[in-house]
């Protein structure tokens, strides 16, 4: 049946729904005097147009969910129910897609990190993640990682506080950009934030004493632990929290060393991606937003990103009018696998925010100049990457991620002793070690292992006791038999390093 679309007079699609406030409330918010309708036999909607001809050209869909919804998402009106579908071009897209619409609920980092108990929520704290001890192994390996990098870069890591007066916010535009997402509290009768981002406290920090040209750039790192108002409805486990760490940086250098400094942080963002299993990374270039701090150096700090990613040969997109409110940005998104796009890393030119606070370096004439400030992160919020990263590996994290990468399994009880002097060892040399101190048969703690998606197992039973060696047993069955301990150390220690 066809589907014709045309524009009638506000007055008539008055009286088509005079029995529908929902509908009235929109005709009302529709610019102009008429309003789209769109019909096919008996049955017509409001539409702004762009359908198919008819549905008979819709071949291969599928209906997917009925959920409630917030009339214009305030949790204040009335609850609606929203149903979703999707439709692709050939049949073979559409299984694709479902196939993987099912890949991403089975493995649904939720559902993963109850399985692994590594972290979970409660409702004292909706939106809060509480982290349990191996969760907290891993979120400690990807800072362990990324602090040797930025030692290695010239980064100093800072500490800031978590609660700043609110006149320091309303200096640095946040208050003004950024205040419905901001928690207050008052404490001796002053406002005070707590504080949704980190980049004043580094301001503060830099301000703390006069600083010259040959101290830029000077690159301050931080894992500043980071509060933002999120509604209820758009929460979503790890990936949309309320309290979060970012590992933040934020450099101090002059107008001459941003193109290098920006180019020596895409290569190291580069580095932690492939380190993380991301082979496919989109990068995009956002411009200055319709709100906005500043005017002069716009245009000045958008080249520059521009240069280094042209001069790098990276491909990029435009995002038009999404950038930062005091600066440009360049941004990374990774493809995950089950082909979906997450935005991780990010790159922000400011101008504005040394400006606002008066921040300045004795240039080689002696006079005072601006500095600029480039923030940036690399894993984002920690939370979230690491549901990104259950996601995306299915569970099974690497080596070097695995909040139990070796588990000592026994073939009798008489080995435990031998297993906790292996255990010993291993964790001496920085590896994550644990001994299965059941009495349970060497098959169920084989199995246990595997659940627990731990990728290496060291089995040992008499003979391996009496000749000091040890059994290698990966996650996929693979095995190798009577290596010494050293022996096997070394082929742990090069999957770490992997």
């Amino acid at each position: 049946m066809p589907l014709i679309h045309k524009e009638i007079s506000k007055k008539e699609a008055r009286e088509l729904y005079k029995n529908n406030p929902f509908k009235l409330e929109l005709i009302e918010n529709i610019p102009g005097d008429t309003v789209g309708l769109s019909v096919q036999g008996s049955f017509y909607d409001l539409c702004r147009g762009g359908h198919v001809a008819s549905t008979g050209n819709i071949k291969h869909f599928k209906l997917l969910t009925i959920s409630g919804s917030y009339w214009r998402a305030e949790r204040d009106n009335a609850v609606l129910q929203r149903i979703s579908g999707t439709a692709f071009d050939t049949e073979a897209d559409l299984q694709l897609y479902l196939q993987r619409r099912e890949d991403a609920i089975a493995y649904d980092h939720r559902k993963i990190g109850k399985q692994l108990d590594l972290f979970s929520f409660h409702d004292e704290g909706p939106g809060f993640p509480f982290f349990h001890p191996k969760g907290q192994r891993i979120i400690i390996a990807l800072q362990n990682y990324i602090r040797k990098l930025l030692d290695d870069t010239g980064y100093q890591e800072i500490s800031t506080p978590l609660i700043l007066n609110d006149s320091l916010w309303k200096q640095s535009g946040h208050y003004a950009h950024y205040k419905e997402n901001m928690y207050f509290c008052t404490i001796d009768e002053k406002e005070y934030a707590i504080r949704p981002m980190n980049c004043p406290g580094a301001i503060l920090v830099y301000k703390e004493r006069p600083h010259s040209y040959r101290e830029l750039p000077l690159r301050l790192s931080e894992f500043g632990i980071d509060h933002r108002y999120e509604l209820s409805g758009v929460l979503h486990g790890l990936l949309r929290v309320r309290s979060f760490t970012m590992d933040d940086a934020h450099i101090f250098c002059t107008q001459d060393q941003i193109e290098q400094e920006v180019t020596d942080i895409i290569l190291m963002a580069q580095k932690v991606h492939k380190r993380l299993g991301f082979d496919k990374v989109y990068f995009g270039l956002s411009t200055r937003p319709e709100k906005s701090m500043g005017a002069d150096n716009w245009i000045k700090a958008t080249n520059a990103l521009k240069n280094v990613l042209e001069k790098l040969n990276i491909d990029y997109a435009i995002n038009e009018g999404d950038g930062a409110f005091y600066g440009p940005k360049i941004d990374f998104s990774i493809e995950d696998s089950l082909a979906r796009r997450w935005q991780l890393s990010t790159i922000q030119i400011d101008f504005c925010q040394p400006d606002n606070f008066d921040l300045t370096y004795i240039a080689s004439g002696g006079q005072k100049e601006r500095p600029v400030m480039i923030h940036r992160a690399i894993y984002g919020s920690f939370p979230r990457i690491l549901g990104i990263l259950l996601e995306h590996h299915k569970g099974r994290l690497p080596f070097w991620l695995a909040p139990t990468q070796v588990k000592i399994l026994t073939i009798t009880d008489a080995q435990i002793q031998y297993a906790q002097q292996i255990a010993k060892t291993l964790r001496e040399n920085d590896i994550r070690a644990e001994v299965d101190n059941t009495s349970d048969q060497i098959s169920a703690q084989i199995k246990v292992a595997q659940l627990e998606k731990i990728p290496l197992m060291i089995v040992i039973g008499k003979l391996e006791e009496k000749n000091q060696t040890v059994t290698l047993r990966y996650i996929d069955g693979e095995q190798k038999s009577g290596l010494l301990l050293k022996d096997a150390l070394t082929e742990i220690q090069n999957l770490n390093n992997k």
